[in-house]
């Protein structure tokens, strides 16, 4: 790379057949079409996959965001590639990118040049392969990324509203690659470069196929997890939501088994994950000589999703947190791998080297921002845990929660020339700073590391996620209880005050997730306006594929217990929990007032609007503000944190006394001699 002038267009993968001249190549191994602009920075999937191969030995080229109207140029460009078309739709499941939770069309695109909202289809995994099949029908497809690795099972698909056949089903592509792809990519480029067949590759970790019962290698085996059928899931939403429990208990064990599903005579075939990655394996994947710039192509365009990462560093792979609503554990599993203190170092070393950086790193962070260096005391026991979550219901004993090494990250960053202050971007999960170890060496540290992070971290603002106020909704969610917000926020004041600083604390809610009723919501207004929070930080649920979440939310089943839970479907529902948010805005004030004398709660109306009566307009400032140390009420609502009159019990949501079931179906029962 040529530092004085910037990278040379040879720095990059190439995207055009002019660029592989360049380098002297006639014909490629693989393609990649990807659904996101080509940035070539490890934040970005497209560019760390085509690195991956690039450093394997194999000639890459990305085409990103194709044509798929037309001619098809974008598709014939680059002709035929030696090994197969690999497909992304991107860092994001497409249909998230494309649409909000109320399922109308964004009208941008954070992956796109300038924003563009056009540039890719719905569905591009589908849309990509079946037109290279259409022109290469002898060319194996292999799809990978997000969408391919939610939708790698029969799931529910919220923006058609109905369950959906596994993806390799509904695209015609040849394989799929779930997960992260450094591991298997290489694997199935090395199995094809020998000369197997892609029908004859049934044996590497992380990936998915299909076969007839004869053709699956080595057969049906007694350890093999044999789900309900997908057409057994359209008949019964109880056989889909108990699939679920199993599809996520194995994405989160370190030695999973292998799982199949019958989709009409056909069944697709999943091989469990490689074991988590060494901290030296990560680090090489974010070692590569990655340009850590949009392509040229882009020239005087911006690609928000750059720039909002452009100055950040991603320290760490996996989250143990587990929580209901969230895809993480689904595609990086829920154990921590840390890159090194060097590894990070030399890509803030390069971060500071970048002309137009000016001091300020944007995040020091990851899928979590405090779960570096954590990992279990007793690796035999994590070996055969298949929890869903490291802290929740309870922090686990054999969790290390000790803070010192992510401080010392900090201090190594912070003490770098050039360096004028770093941020803390990614979520802090404020359970982990409060849990009360038997180490104490670990509790000084939290203590420690939730002083520096709000003296020194934090830009005004600390955002944080309870996402709700009552317990039986948080305990859904996997989340901890909202008392221990109220801790946090306690702390949160003291330092505050003890530095003489006036910050603010912005808490992040969710409306209309499964277990949450109109009552919680008008609850957590109540409460949230005693912290004299004006909400801003808030969204309707989402429901995305592989999620506790959705799974209750399209059968209405809980996947663990096969109990009932109330989900809020329709607009209507959605509109009335979500207007509790915005309490404090005059337009809002009259249908929240009809809604809770509706469901029985008017004693809610005084608590709300301080006994003032309703005459068409209210003296409320409508800007949304956080919560500052500063403010009277905050100590005095934090001792009284809920409504004087409780929430009226759903009995069909309390917890069985017993988290078990009979299973009725027998392949989810170990035989002898199963793991």
């Amino acid at each position: 790379m040529n530092h004085n002038n910037g990278p040379m267009l040879t720095d990059f993968l190439p995207t055009t057949k002019k660029e592989c001249e360049l380098r002297g190549w006639t014909q490629l191994d693989v393609i990649l079409f990807s659904g996101d602009a080509y940035v070539d920075h490890p934040a970005f999937g497209a560019a760390v996959i085509g690195r991956i191969i690039e450093a394997a030995g194999y000639k890459v080229a990305i085409v990103p965001q194709p044509d798929w109207h037309g001619d098809y140029r974008d598709f014939k460009k680059l002709g035929r590639p030696r090994l197969f078309f690999a497909v992304s739709p991107g860092n994001m499941d497409s249909m998230v990118n494309r649409y909000t939770a109320n399922r109308r069309m964004r009208h941008d695109d954070a992956y796109s040049p300038d924003s563009r909202h056009d540039m890719r289809p719905d569905y591009p995994s589908i849309v990509y392969t079946k037109i290279l099949k259409q022109l290469f029908p002898d060319v194996p497809v292999v799809l990978g990324g997000i969408e391919a690795s939610l939708r790698r099972f029969t799931h529910y698909d919220y923006w058609q509203d109905k369950l959906l056949k596994p993806i390799l089903c509904l695209s015609g592509a040849d394989f799929l690659l779930y997960g992260m792809g450094e591991k298997n990519t290489v694997a199935l480029c090395n199995e094809l470069a020998a000369g197997k067949p892609i029908n004859e590759i049934g044996d590497i970790p992380q990936t998915s196929f299909i076969r007839r019962e004869e053709d699956i290698p080595g057969g049906i085996k007694d350890d093999d997890i044999v789900l309900h059928s997908y057409e057994e899931c359209l008949r019964n939403k109880k056989a889909h939501a108990e699939n679920f429990r199993h599809i996520e208990e194995e994405c989160n064990r370190m030695h999973g088994q292998r799982m199949m599903q019958k989709v009409g005579n056909v069944y697709v075939v999943q091989n469990p994950m490689y074991p988590p990655l060494t901290s030296e394996e990560l680090d090489a994947s974010f070692d590569l000589p990655y340009t850590r710039l949009p392509h040229p192509k882009y020239k005087g365009k911006t690609i928000p999703a750059y720039e909002m990462i452009k100055f950040s560093i991603n320290m760490h792979r996996g989250c143990f947190g587990g929580c209901a609503f969230c895809t993480i554990s689904a595609h990086q599993g829920k154990f921590v791998v840390c890159r090194s203190k060097e590894s990070i170092l030399k890509e803030a070393k390069k971060i500071i080297s970048m002309p137009d950086f000016k001091g300020y790193i944007s995040d020091l962070g990851g899928p979590s921002a405090n779960m570096y260096g954590m990992h279990g005391r007793n690796l035999k026991a994590c070996e055969h845990c298949k929890r869903p979550s490291c802290i929740n219901p309870e922090v686990c004993p054999n969790l290390m929660t000790d803070h010192s090494k992510l401080l010392d990250i900090y201090h190594a960053v912070d003490a770098l020339p050039g360096v004028k202050k770093s941020f803390i971007g990614s979520g802090v999960r404020y359970d982990l700073i409060l849990h009360k170890s038997k180490d104490e060496k670990s509790n000084e540290a939290a203590m420690q590391y939730a002083r520096e992070l709000i003296t020194k971290h934090v830009s005004g603002r600390l955002k944080v996620a309870p996402e709700n106020t009552s317990d039986r909704v948080l305990k859904f969610m996997r989340k901890p209880s909202f008392k221990l917000f109220y801790e946090f926020k306690r702390l949160f004041d003291k330092i505050n005050k003890e530095a003489g600083l006036h910050q603010q604390i912005i808490p992040y809610f969710i409306s209309s997730h499964p277990a949450c009723h109109e009552e919680d919501m008008a609850e957590l207004a109540v409460i949230t306006k005693g912290l004299d929070f004006h909400l801003e930080q808030v969204q309707d649920f989402t429901p995305t594929p592989m999620t506790v979440s959705t799974t209750a939310f399209y059968t209405g089943y809980d996947p663990y217990t096969l109990e009932p839970v109330y989900c809020a479907k329709t607009p209507r529902e959605k509109l009335a929990q979500r207007m509790f948010f915005f309490w404090y805005k005059p337009e809002e004030r009259q249908a929240i007032e009809h809604e809770l004398r509706k469901i029985g709660r008017p004693d809610l109306i005084k608590k709300l609007y301080d006994g003032q009566p309703h005459h068409g307009r209210a003296r409320y400032d409508s800007k949304a503000v956080g919560s500052s140390p500063e403010q009277p009420k905050t100590a005095k609502s934090a001792r009284s944190p809920r409504p004087s009159r409780p929430a009226r019990p759903d009995r069909s949501e309390q917890p069985p006394k017993s988290q078990k079931h009979k299973s009725f179906n027998p392949n989810f029962y170990p035989k002898r001699g199963r793991r």
